[in-house]
């Protein structure tokens, strides 16, 4: 007797703590329909999909330690005063476009950077702290997850602002519906 009590008690403490873990927070709401109403009605414009399409090809043999690479290149330009990959990905006309809708947001997106198919930095408008963003969950729980994944990471309070921002990354799809990347807004939840 015992011991089923027991098991119902720890059947019903995993019960809470399972509907608890996966309550939808607040602010994914919110986040979801923005992202929904205003940025998914122009980041399929197709110079942002062609972008993404070109570098996946340019792209297509590269293996782990290339990407290795490449983000190492990224990490030590960040710092550095010659920036030649930093440099190329922010001079794409994309990245301009990007830059163009972040600052129409009038302050509600803070960054936005579209990957390719292997998680790697396409355009941006904003400078990201590394290149590659294939092990990382932004890319893993949207491109890695099909072509409707929506991710609304968890908020951070942003050191230079001082605001409760979060990350909301999903995956693009070409015309035919092929998951081709991902991109990621930063959305600024105290002005939203």
């Amino acid at each position: 007797m015992k011991s089923h009590r027991l098991t119902l008690a720890l059947c019903t403490a995993f019960l809470a703590l399972s509907g608890h873990a996966y309550a939808e927070e607040p602010y994914v709401a919110p986040v979801t329909a923005y992202v929904k109403s205003n940025v998914a009605t122009w980041i399929n414009d197709p110079t942002v999909i062609k972008a993404v399409k070109d570098q996946d090809a340019k792209n297509a043999a590269l293996q782990q330690p290339d990407i290795d690479k490449l983000d190492k290149q990224w990490r030590a330009e960040v710092e550095a005063p010659a920036k030649p990959l930093i440099d190329s990905v922010m001079a794409h006309p994309v990245s301009k476009f990007l830059k163009d809708k972040q600052a129409a947001s009038k302050g509600i997106i803070t960054e936005i950077f579209v990957m390719d198919d292997k998680g790697l930095n396409v355009a941006q408008s904003e400078v990201t702290s590394d290149y590659w963003q294939g092990d990382e969950a932004k890319f893993q729980k949207s491109f890695g997850v099909g072509p409707d994944a929506l991710f609304v990471d968890k908020p951070e309070k942003d050191e230079s602002t001082q605001k409760l921002q979060v990350q909301a990354s999903f995956t693009l799809k070409d015309e035919t519906g092929k998951p081709i990347g991902a991109v990621t807004v930063g959305i600024n939840i105290d002005d939203l």
